[in-house]
């Protein structure tokens, strides 16, 4: 009130005296100044809230600007009031509430015009008037009007969260903005405005960077591109990510393949915890460590070398040989030329195991990358036939599965269909292709697959549905849906008609993937209530353990909700059922996935040496999951000690190892958090890559304890590099001087506040964590997105002059 002339504060006892005047005079000029001063009286001395500001205001009149005569606060509180009795209205129904727009739209005029676009934003939100924003906003004011827009989206009820992105989208569109209104569509799943976007691009350099945005979220629209541009093609299909992968490995000098040897550093343990540990379970513990170590370089010490390769393989048994063979497609994970060499003296062995390890690696060393001979398909439809061995179709479908994540193409799903509704063959092959399908067409919701899964669970026996795969069918038919939201109603209500408790696992899983990464609060409490029952001893408990996954699921994608959520699990450790126990760990490892939080793996620690070898052997697991790929040294010596702590306990130390290897994935330069684009943007391909191995935990001793560890090799669907490379207008790699910082949350703040803090600056290529954001440390270029990861085109400044460095 500081700025308020002196008489006005002395009005406080004539406040009723001057109404009265007000409402006997009759001069109509005198009459609106006195209303513009009760208005502003009304603000501090309205002691019934008759909202007499507002109501004064409106007699007074508010054209010409006057409604900024009396200052910013008032404004806001006039603001405040409007509010108010527009809400006041729309309950009394008879009311209309046209009156209010006009000087709504001056308050929003003076806060556009005062830096307060928070404050004009509110204000239509309460109106329902959001999209009149795009009218107000310049080149100087659309970031900060985007960022808070985009921030507030998870926070609100549907349908206004897609709205506020509209609305966004089409600010970033008016000022043309093709790099920021597509990572938009993409969360909208609208691929009409993904064309959209692409066909708004005037230059192709523009084009070829929303092409590999497209590529990092899998989003494949070759037909955007014309047939002869092999160059954007190269983009879009993500041909050179393993060149560019080991271009960064050769800058950090990463390039020299390492032993599990040297990732186990058994001589810092304090006994020689290999000994008691039978060997072939010792070698496929160093298998997968191998395999995640030397992700994507194409070389290793077991497997690659001509002399070493056959007989490594042979150092396991069965299903180990399997996972043995299969090891190769993910070191040479992303080459399809190289790849499909290594693999091939593989196809022809006479051991079944063999051959099917070499089959299932086809599938994964072309996950992320679109080859345009179609390799995978070409191949691995040879191997899913009925004239082969039964394993060797299991992975050929894992194969497909891993491949063609999120393609949603016809011809994957002929082959797949008729092997899910075949109910001549065994339950494994059938569920792992229910899996692959909806790998296929995750969050597609398509409506071709999903009664046929259906019809697989009717028509099975109960006995077969008691199977330990059974669970992938329930989340084969889940992935369909995963961040649809409400459109699975009418598949859970036929789930209701499946009598075996695999009906309710499978509803329980759907709702959860429905609604993964949303936030919504509801579904978190239902989720929670799920949890909260005290089941009898007969009654299945595995929807428990699926809802304790789903809190984690749908509250990861959001700061405070996955706060909370840590928080909720720490009580359902203390107090829930031994099934809700074991879940809780899985649960933290999707939420923190590749985030090494401190408290995180404290708790984690803890939950390791628990009594319930369930509960410690998926703490360990996720122990390698929060780590994944971050060479975090504390969670390494954490692990170590592990190794000692169990060296007698063969299946956990079996789990200690594979974390180990999850913990230096890519000797430190991935991550599998399905979040990107600065944490913006969900890939629904990795999320379901990383759900596969973590409800395999929820029956670990018979999945991965036993003989379906392969299944964690469906982590390479989740497997991507933490990198920031930088193009020039040609496609070419320059180094360009970057800084790298932990993110600083800006939104809604004033001024222009700093986005990151102690920062480091580095040439690029560098290596970002999952907190850490970057930002060019130079005026010499200007990047084609606002968002630096991944790869980056940078153009070169018109207006930049070199004496200005080196000052």
């Amino acid at each position: 009130m500081t700025s308020v002339p002196k008489p006005l504060k002395y009005l406080k006892p004539h406040y009723g005296t001057l109404v009265d005047i007000f409402e006997q005079w009759s001069d109509a000029q005198n009459k609106r100044a006195l209303a513009s001063i009760l208005s502003l009286l009304g603000m501090v001395y309205d002691k019934e809230n008759n909202r007499e500001c507002l109501k004064y205001r409106l007699l007074a009149g508010y054209e010409n600007e006057t409604i900024s005569e009396w200052g910013h606060e008032y404004v806001r509180h006039l603001a405040m009031e409007i509010g108010l009795e527009y809400s006041a209205n729309v309950e009394d129904d008879e009311q209309s509430v046209e009156y209010l727009v006009p000087v709504a739209l001056e308050a929003v005029a003076f806060f556009f015009k005062h830096n307060a676009e928070v404050d004009a934003i509110d204000l239509l939100e309460e109106l329902n008037l959001h999209e009149a924003v795009v009218n107000y906003v310049t080149k100087d004011t659309f970031e900060r009007v985007c960022m808070y827009m985009i921030s507030c989206s998870p926070l609100l009820p549907p349908p206004a969260d897609t709205n506020y992105l509209q609305t966004a989208r089409t600010i970033y569109r008016k000022l043309g903005k093709p790099a920021q209104c597509l990572p938009l569509s993409i969360r909208l799943g609208r691929s009409d405005l993904i064309k959209e976007d692409w066909e708004s691009c005037t230059t192709r350099v523009e084009k070829a960077q929303l092409a590999f945005i497209m590529a990092r979220q899998q989003v494949h629209m070759p037909e955007l591109i014309d047939d002869d541009d092999e160059e954007l093609k190269a983009c879009m299909n993500n041909t050179n990510l393993s060149k560019n992968y080991l271009n960064l490995a050769r800058d950090l000098e990463l390039l020299d393949p390492k032993t599990p040897e040297d990732i186990y550093k058994s001589h810092l343990e304090n006994t020689r915890a290999d000994a008691t540990l039978d060997s072939a379970r010792h070698n496929l513990a160093s298998t997968f460590v191998n395999a995640f170590v030397n992700a994507g370089y194409g070389t290793d010490k077991l497997m690659t070398t001509e002399a070493e390769g056959k007989e490594w393989v042979f150092k396991n048994k069965d299903m180990g040989m399997l996972s043995a063979s299969a090891s190769l497609g993910m070191i040479m994970l992303w080459d399809v030329e190289d790849g499909l060499l290594q693999v091939d003296k593989y196809l022809y062995s006479s051991d079944n195991h063999i051959k099917a390890g070499a089959v299932f690696a086809i599938g994964m060393l072309t996950t992320s990358v679109h080859d345009e001979t179609d390799s995978a398909k070409a191949l691995l439809s040879e191997y899913i036939t009925e004239n082969n061995p039964a394993i060797v179709k299991l992975a050929a479908i894992c194969g497909l599965g891993v491949a063609y994540a999120g393609t949603n193409r016809e011809e994957i799903l002929e082959l797949l269909l008729p092997i899910i509704s075949d109910t001549d063959i065994t339950i494994d092959l059938s569920s792992m292709a229910a899996l692959a399908a909806g790998l296929v067409c995750v969050g597609t919701g398509n409506g071709d697959v999903s009664p046929v899964i259906l019809q697989a669970m009717m028509e099975r026996m109960d006995s077969e549905l008691n199977h330990k795969y059974a669970r992938f069918m329930a989340l084969g038919l889940s992935l369909l849906f995963l961040g649809t939201q409400d459109t699975y109603d009418t598949i859970r209500e036929t789930l209701k008609a499946v009598t075996h408790p695999i009906g309710k696992q499978a509803s329980v899983l759907m709702q959860v993937c429905a609604y993964a990464g949303t936030g919504n609060v509801l579904e978190v409490q239902k989720m929670l209530h799920l949890c909260a029952e005290h089941l009898g001893e007969k009654e299945d408990q595995l929807p428990q353990a699926f809802a304790v996954l789903g809190v984690g699921l749908i509250s990861m994608g959001e700061g405070i909700g996955s706060e909370m959520s840590l928080r909720t699990f720490d009580h359902l450790m203390q107090y829930g059922e031994p099934y809700v126990r074991r879940a809780v760990p899985l649960a933290m490892a999707l939420v923190c996935a590749s985030n090494p939080v401190v408290g995180v793996l404290d708790t984690l620690n803890k939950f390791s040496h628990d009594n319930d070898k369930s509960v410690a052997s998926s703490a360990i697991f996720a122990m390698g999951v929060v780590g994944a790929g971050t060479n975090n040294a504390r969670l390494a010596q954490l692990l170590r000690q592990l190794a000692t702590y169990y060296h007698k306990d063969a299946d956990l130390l079996f789990v200690v190892r594979i974390a180990q290897g999850l913990l230096h994935m890519g000797k430190g330069t991935m991550t599998v958090n399905p979040y990107h684009h600065d944490r913006s943007l969900l890939s629904h391909t990795a999320l379901a890559g990383l759900l596969v191995p973590i409800i395999a935990m929820t029956n670990a001793e018979k999945l991965i304890m036993t003989d379906s560890h392969f299944l964690m090799y469906f982590l390479a669907r989740a497997m991507y590099p933490r990198f920031l490379i930088t193009f020039n207008e040609q496609l070419e790699n320059v180094s360009a001087s970057a800084r790298v910082g932990q993110a600083v949350d800006a939104v809604g703040q004033v001024g222009r506040p700093k986005n990151i803090t102690g920062f480091q600056t580095h040439e690029t290529p560098v290596l970002l964590a999952h907190s850490e954001r970057a930002e060019l440390a130079t005026d010499k270029y200007i990047p084609l997105t606002n968002v630096l990861e991944g790869f980056v085109i940078l153009t070169k400044n018109p207006d930049y002059q070199e004496d200005e460095e080196s000052l």
